[in-house]
């Protein structure tokens, strides 16, 4: 079953348009491939396929009031918004404002339903290179003043921190591919000659693309 497409015009007139502001981490292709993500893992589940779309659409939208506390601006957003309110019953409007609370990595508490569990695990898009070159581009954007050599020690450490060996980012769909991919990512971050070669190849390409 696929969203209902007034929905997905809704979404693609006027939410998705809003990820242009954000960071080159956070924009409107991120948002994309969190909702294929998140559909592919909702057909495990007897869930309703328009709230996790909704949900997955959404999720990032509170970046605009700062990164530190965007989870729970989703939230507001979510149990704000006029359209969702219409199309959606106020508990389902819950749910949905819950789920976008609970969906961050660094969350101090596992999501309350499946639908975070689906925007958690869909968010995490754990591709190696896809996650190297989403963290270079946040360290350019967000810490211009760092020099090379900075970039690739704060790219590293944040790495370490979030995804390797006893890092803080948990999955919660098993069925999900992230496991394999995570445990590619975490043999990278262990080689930090093979970590350093694709940080090169990372902000060459970044370079050549502006």
């Amino acid at each position: 079953m696929q969203p209902d497409p007034e929905l997905v015009a809704y979404v693609e007139r006027e939410i998705l348009p809003r990820y242009a502001a954000f960071d080159a981490a956070h924009r409107a292709d991120h948002a994309r491939t969190v909702i294929a993500q998140s559909l592919q893992l909702a057909t495990l589940y007897p869930v309703d396929m328009n709230m996790v779309y909704a949900i997955a659409a959404c999720h990032d939208l509170g970046l605009e009031a700062g990164r530190e506390r965007h989870h729970l601006r989703s939230g507001e957003i979510v149990r704000a918004d006029p359209e969702l309110r219409r199309r959606f019953p106020a508990e389902q409007i819950e749910t949905m404002a819950q789920a976008v609370e609970d969906h961050r990595a660094s969350s101090d508490h596992e999501p309350r339903t499946i639908y975070g569990r689906i925007v958690a695990e869909a968010d995490r898009c754990i591709d190696p290179l896809t996650v190297l070159r989403r963290t270079v581009q946040y360290g350019l954007e967000h810490c211009p003043d760092l020099t090379h050599e900075e970039q690739f020690a704060r790219c590293r450490d944040h790495l370490r921190r979030k995804y390797g060996d006893g890092g803080y980012l948990r999955l919660w769909i098993p069925e999900s591919d992230n496991a394999r991919r995570l445990e590619r990512l975490r043999a990278l971050i262990r080689d930090e000659a093979e970590l350093r070669r694709r940080f090169e190849e990372v902000c060459l390409e970044l370079a050549q693309s502006c």
